[in-house]
Protein backbone atom coordinates (compact mmCIF):
# COMPACT_ATOMS: atom_id res chain seq x y z
CA UNK A 1 0.00 0.00 0.00
CA UNK A 2 1.61 3.74 -1.04
CA UNK A 3 2.45 5.58 1.75
CA UNK A 4 -0.66 8.55 0.98
CA UNK A 5 -2.92 5.59 1.37
CA UNK A 6 -1.49 4.56 4.51
CA UNK A 7 -2.21 8.06 5.56
CA UNK A 8 -5.46 8.35 4.90
CA UNK A 9 -7.82 8.83 8.66
CA UNK A 10 -11.18 9.32 8.91
CA UNK A 11 -11.51 12.63 7.52
CA UNK A 12 -11.46 11.40 3.99
CA UNK A 13 -12.67 8.07 3.97
CA UNK A 14 -15.89 6.40 4.91
CA UNK A 15 -15.98 2.90 7.10
CA UNK A 16 -17.95 0.77 5.14
CA UNK A 17 -21.63 1.58 4.75
CA UNK A 18 -25.47 1.04 6.24
CA UNK A 19 -25.35 -2.80 5.04
CA UNK A 20 -21.87 -3.26 6.02
CA UNK A 21 -20.86 -1.00 9.15
CA UNK A 22 -17.17 -1.30 9.19
CA UNK A 23 -13.84 -0.77 7.34
CA UNK A 24 -10.40 -2.76 7.69
CA UNK A 25 -7.15 -1.11 6.66
CA UNK A 26 -3.64 -2.29 6.67
CA UNK A 27 -0.69 0.35 7.43
CA UNK A 28 3.14 0.45 7.51
CA UNK A 29 5.50 2.70 8.00
CA UNK A 30 9.70 3.18 7.38
CA UNK A 31 11.96 4.34 10.94
CA UNK A 32 11.17 7.40 11.66
CA UNK A 33 7.75 8.34 9.83
CA UNK A 34 5.40 10.30 11.22
CA UNK A 35 2.47 7.38 11.90
CA UNK A 36 -0.97 9.20 12.49
CA UNK A 37 -2.14 12.66 13.18
CA UNK A 38 -4.17 13.27 15.95
CA UNK A 39 -8.13 12.88 15.10
CA UNK A 40 -11.30 11.34 16.33
CA UNK A 41 -14.45 9.50 14.54
CA UNK A 42 -17.81 8.48 15.86
CA UNK A 43 -16.88 4.62 15.38
CA UNK A 44 -15.15 2.43 17.81
CA UNK A 45 -11.77 1.07 16.61
CA UNK A 46 -9.11 -1.75 16.74
CA UNK A 47 -5.40 -1.51 16.13
CA UNK A 48 -3.57 -4.27 15.90
CA UNK A 49 0.28 -3.58 16.08
CA UNK A 50 1.95 -6.07 13.82
CA UNK A 51 5.67 -5.23 13.98
CA UNK A 52 8.12 -3.09 15.29
CA UNK A 53 6.42 -0.48 17.74
CA UNK A 54 4.75 2.82 18.33
CA UNK A 55 4.01 5.25 20.67
CA UNK A 56 0.23 5.80 20.93
CA UNK A 57 -2.09 8.80 22.16
CA UNK A 58 -5.47 8.48 23.14
CA UNK A 59 -6.50 11.71 24.72
CA UNK A 60 -4.11 12.84 26.72
CA UNK A 61 -2.86 9.58 27.81
CA UNK A 62 0.42 8.22 26.03
CA UNK A 63 1.60 4.41 26.08
CA UNK A 64 3.90 2.25 24.14
CA UNK A 65 2.19 -0.77 21.90
CA UNK A 66 4.30 -3.51 20.71
CA UNK A 67 4.13 -6.15 18.33
CA UNK A 68 1.63 -8.39 18.92
CA UNK A 69 -0.56 -5.96 21.66
CA UNK A 70 -3.91 -3.96 20.73
CA UNK A 71 -5.11 -0.93 20.97
CA UNK A 72 -9.03 -0.12 21.70
CA UNK A 73 -10.48 3.23 21.04
CA UNK A 74 -14.13 4.12 22.13
CA UNK A 75 -16.09 6.47 19.68
CA UNK A 76 -15.46 9.84 20.12
CA UNK A 77 -11.95 9.29 21.70
CA UNK A 78 -8.80 11.54 19.94
CA UNK A 79 -6.39 9.27 19.00
CA UNK A 80 -2.82 9.32 17.40
CA UNK A 81 0.16 7.46 16.85
CA UNK A 82 3.88 8.88 17.06
CA UNK A 83 6.99 7.20 15.82
CA UNK A 84 8.72 5.23 18.48
CA UNK A 85 12.23 3.15 18.85
CA UNK A 86 14.48 2.85 15.02
CA UNK A 87 12.20 0.26 13.31
CA UNK A 88 9.26 1.13 11.19
CA UNK A 89 5.43 0.02 12.17
CA UNK A 90 2.92 -2.38 10.72
CA UNK A 91 -0.68 -2.33 12.07
CA UNK A 92 -4.00 -3.33 11.12
CA UNK A 93 -7.11 -1.48 11.92
CA UNK A 94 -10.95 -2.25 12.07
CA UNK A 95 -13.08 0.33 12.57
CA UNK A 96 -16.60 -0.49 13.16
CA UNK A 97 -19.80 1.35 14.10
CA UNK A 98 -20.98 -0.52 17.77
CA UNK A 99 -24.49 -0.38 16.13
CA UNK A 100 -23.62 -3.45 14.02
CA UNK A 101 -23.85 -5.36 17.01
CA UNK A 102 -27.40 -4.12 17.92
CA UNK A 103 -30.06 -6.24 18.52
CA UNK A 104 -33.31 -6.22 16.61
CA UNK A 105 -35.68 -5.90 19.57
CA UNK A 106 -34.48 -5.19 23.12
CA UNK A 107 -32.96 -8.31 24.73
CA UNK A 108 -30.65 -9.39 26.94
CA UNK A 109 -27.49 -9.00 25.13
CA UNK A 110 -29.10 -5.67 23.85
CA UNK A 111 -29.07 -4.91 27.90
CA UNK A 112 -26.04 -6.48 29.02
CA UNK A 113 -23.39 -6.14 26.49
CA UNK A 114 -24.20 -3.58 24.06
CA UNK A 115 -25.77 -0.66 25.46
CA UNK A 116 -22.65 -1.26 28.26
CA UNK A 117 -20.25 -0.84 25.53
CA UNK A 118 -21.58 2.10 23.34
CA UNK A 119 -22.06 3.96 26.87
CA UNK A 120 -18.66 3.44 27.62
CA UNK A 121 -19.49 1.70 30.86
CA UNK A 122 -18.21 -1.77 30.11
CA UNK A 123 -16.08 -1.58 27.41
CA UNK A 124 -12.72 -2.80 26.27
CA UNK A 125 -9.31 -2.68 27.89
CA UNK A 126 -7.50 0.32 26.46
CA UNK A 127 -4.09 -1.39 26.07
CA UNK A 128 -4.89 -5.26 24.99
CA UNK A 129 -1.57 -7.05 25.93
CA UNK A 130 -0.61 -10.72 26.55
CA UNK A 131 -0.78 -10.67 30.40
CA UNK A 132 -3.24 -12.63 31.07
CA UNK A 133 -5.94 -15.45 29.09
CA UNK A 134 -8.30 -13.14 28.47
CA UNK A 135 -6.39 -10.45 26.86
CA UNK A 136 -4.49 -13.61 24.93
CA UNK A 137 -8.15 -14.61 23.66
CA UNK A 138 -8.86 -10.86 22.54
CA UNK A 139 -5.90 -10.76 20.25
CA UNK A 140 -6.32 -13.76 19.21
CA UNK A 141 -10.38 -12.66 18.00
CA UNK A 142 -8.67 -9.62 16.95
CA UNK A 143 -6.03 -11.82 14.40
CA UNK A 144 -8.98 -14.09 13.33
CA UNK A 145 -11.52 -11.14 12.16
CA UNK A 146 -7.99 -9.44 10.29
CA UNK A 147 -7.22 -13.09 8.51
CA UNK A 148 -11.31 -13.44 7.41
CA UNK A 149 -11.59 -9.62 6.23
CA UNK A 150 -7.78 -9.69 4.03
CA UNK A 151 -9.63 -12.58 2.33
CA UNK A 152 -13.00 -11.71 2.46
CA UNK A 153 -13.86 -14.94 2.66
CA UNK A 154 -17.85 -15.83 2.23
CA UNK A 155 -19.31 -15.21 5.38
CA UNK A 156 -16.55 -12.80 6.75
CA UNK A 157 -19.32 -10.37 7.58
CA UNK A 158 -20.46 -12.50 10.20
CA UNK A 159 -17.05 -13.90 11.09
CA UNK A 160 -16.81 -10.64 12.43
CA UNK A 161 -19.51 -9.70 14.14
CA UNK A 162 -19.34 -13.33 15.70
CA UNK A 163 -15.76 -12.33 17.06
CA UNK A 164 -16.84 -8.58 18.44
CA UNK A 165 -19.35 -10.42 20.42
CA UNK A 166 -17.47 -13.08 21.62
CA UNK A 167 -14.93 -10.76 22.60
CA UNK A 168 -17.77 -9.02 24.67
CA UNK A 169 -18.20 -12.26 26.38
CA UNK A 170 -14.93 -13.00 27.54
CA UNK A 171 -14.55 -9.49 29.14
CA UNK A 172 -17.72 -10.22 30.51
CA UNK A 173 -17.10 -13.26 32.30
CA UNK A 174 -13.52 -12.48 33.35
CA UNK A 175 -14.72 -9.40 35.00
CA UNK A 176 -12.33 -7.02 32.85
CA UNK A 177 -14.44 -4.72 31.14
CA UNK A 178 -13.41 -1.00 31.70
CA UNK A 179 -15.90 1.96 32.57
CA UNK A 180 -14.64 4.92 31.11
CA UNK A 181 -18.02 6.87 31.37
CA UNK A 182 -16.90 9.12 33.50
CA UNK A 183 -12.80 8.96 33.28
CA UNK A 184 -10.55 11.89 33.26
CA UNK A 185 -11.10 15.42 34.97
CA UNK A 186 -12.49 18.22 34.05
CA UNK A 187 -9.36 20.10 33.31
CA UNK A 188 -8.74 17.18 30.77
CA UNK A 189 -12.24 16.91 29.31
CA UNK A 190 -12.06 20.71 28.75
CA UNK A 191 -8.77 20.33 26.75
CA UNK A 192 -9.83 17.40 25.12
CA UNK A 193 -12.92 19.29 23.69
CA UNK A 194 -10.70 22.82 23.06
CA UNK A 195 -8.86 20.63 20.71
CA UNK A 196 -11.35 18.88 18.97
CA UNK A 197 -13.06 22.37 18.04
CA UNK A 198 -10.02 23.50 16.50
CA UNK A 199 -9.69 20.14 14.62
CA UNK A 200 -12.68 20.29 13.29
CA UNK A 201 -12.18 23.77 12.29
CA UNK A 202 -9.43 22.98 10.44
CA UNK A 203 -11.24 19.87 8.87
CA UNK A 204 -13.77 22.43 7.40
CA UNK A 205 -11.84 24.97 6.18
CA UNK A 206 -8.53 23.64 4.85
CA UNK A 207 -8.85 24.37 1.43
CA UNK A 208 -8.75 28.17 2.59
CA UNK A 209 -6.39 30.35 4.50
CA UNK A 210 -6.10 29.66 7.79
CA UNK A 211 -4.22 32.09 10.70
CA UNK A 212 -2.86 31.30 14.07
CA UNK A 213 -4.97 34.12 15.71
CA UNK A 214 -8.43 32.81 14.22
CA UNK A 215 -7.80 29.11 15.42
CA UNK A 216 -6.50 30.69 18.95
CA UNK A 217 -9.57 32.28 19.13
CA UNK A 218 -12.26 29.54 18.99
CA UNK A 219 -10.77 28.49 22.35
CA UNK A 220 -10.26 31.20 22.99
CA UNK A 221 -6.30 31.74 24.02
CA UNK A 222 -3.24 34.05 23.08
CA UNK A 223 -1.34 32.97 20.42
CA UNK A 224 1.08 32.12 22.58
CA UNK A 225 -0.67 29.95 24.60
CA UNK A 226 -2.53 28.39 21.70
CA UNK A 227 0.58 27.35 20.27
CA UNK A 228 1.88 25.71 23.34
CA UNK A 229 -1.75 23.68 23.92
CA UNK A 230 -1.98 22.69 20.50
CA UNK A 231 1.90 21.06 20.63
CA UNK A 232 1.09 19.54 24.00
CA UNK A 233 -1.50 17.80 22.96
CA UNK A 234 -0.97 16.91 19.30
CA UNK A 235 3.19 17.14 19.30
CA UNK A 236 2.99 19.03 15.96
CA UNK A 237 2.70 22.67 15.69
CA UNK A 238 -0.49 24.57 14.50
CA UNK A 239 0.94 24.60 11.02
CA UNK A 240 2.87 21.43 10.61
CA UNK A 241 -1.05 19.31 11.72
CA UNK A 242 -2.21 21.80 8.69
CA UNK A 243 -0.01 21.29 6.16
CA UNK A 244 -0.26 17.50 6.82
CA UNK A 245 -4.04 17.37 6.81
CA UNK A 246 -3.66 19.36 3.56
CA UNK A 247 -1.11 16.90 2.01
CA UNK A 248 -3.23 14.07 2.88
CA UNK A 249 -6.25 15.51 1.08
CA UNK A 250 -4.23 16.08 -2.19
CA UNK A 251 -2.66 12.20 -2.23
CA UNK A 252 -6.56 10.96 -2.42
CA UNK A 253 -7.08 13.93 -5.13
CA UNK A 254 -3.83 12.57 -7.01
CA UNK A 255 -5.95 9.31 -7.46
CA UNK A 256 -7.69 10.77 -10.30
CA UNK A 257 -5.19 11.26 -13.42
CA UNK A 258 -7.14 14.48 -14.71
CA UNK A 259 -6.99 16.82 -12.34
CA UNK A 260 -3.95 19.05 -12.61
CA UNK A 261 -1.31 19.37 -9.72
CA UNK A 262 -2.04 23.11 -9.53
CA UNK A 263 -5.99 22.60 -9.36
CA UNK A 264 -5.19 20.17 -6.64
CA UNK A 265 -2.87 22.29 -4.90
CA UNK A 266 -5.40 25.11 -4.44
CA UNK A 267 -8.19 22.84 -3.55
CA UNK A 268 -6.34 22.03 -0.74
CA UNK A 269 -5.15 25.78 0.43
CA UNK A 270 -1.85 26.18 -1.69
CA UNK A 271 -2.15 29.49 -3.93
CA UNK A 272 1.66 29.11 -4.27
CA UNK A 273 2.33 25.91 -6.76
CA UNK A 274 6.50 25.49 -5.82
CA UNK A 275 5.40 26.04 -1.69
CA UNK A 276 3.22 23.02 -2.28
CA UNK A 277 4.88 20.89 -3.90
CA UNK A 278 7.85 21.72 -1.55
CA UNK A 279 5.50 20.47 1.43
CA UNK A 280 4.75 17.52 -0.44
CA UNK A 281 8.11 16.27 -1.36
CA UNK A 282 9.06 17.30 2.89
CA UNK A 283 5.82 15.08 3.90
CA UNK A 284 5.83 12.29 1.37
CA UNK A 285 9.30 12.12 0.23
CA UNK A 286 8.92 12.58 -3.24
CA UNK A 287 7.16 15.30 -5.93
CA UNK A 288 3.06 15.16 -6.82
CA UNK A 289 4.01 14.27 -10.17
CA UNK A 290 6.10 11.33 -8.71
CA UNK A 291 3.48 10.21 -6.28
CA UNK A 292 1.04 9.92 -8.62
CA UNK A 293 3.02 7.93 -11.42
CA UNK A 294 3.64 5.42 -8.50
CA UNK A 295 -0.10 5.32 -8.04
CA UNK A 296 -1.12 4.57 -11.76
CA UNK A 297 1.65 1.88 -11.56
CA UNK A 298 0.02 0.12 -8.91
CA UNK A 299 -3.26 0.39 -10.46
Amino acid sequence: MDQALRRALKESRSHGNERLPFGTYWFRYGPGEHVIDCHWHDEAEFFYCLEGETLFQVDTEYFPVRAGEAVFIDGGDIHAAHAHGTEGCAFFSLVFDTQLLASAHYDAVQENLILPLQERKATFPRHITRQDDTEISLLEHILAMMKSCKGETPGYEGAVKGHLYLMLADIAAAGSASNRSSTGSRSESSKIERLKTVILHIQQNYGHPIRLSELAALIPMSEGQFCRFFKSMTRQTPMDYINSFRIRQAAELLRQPERKVSDIALEVGYDNISYFIRVFRKSMNCSPSEFRKRLLKQD
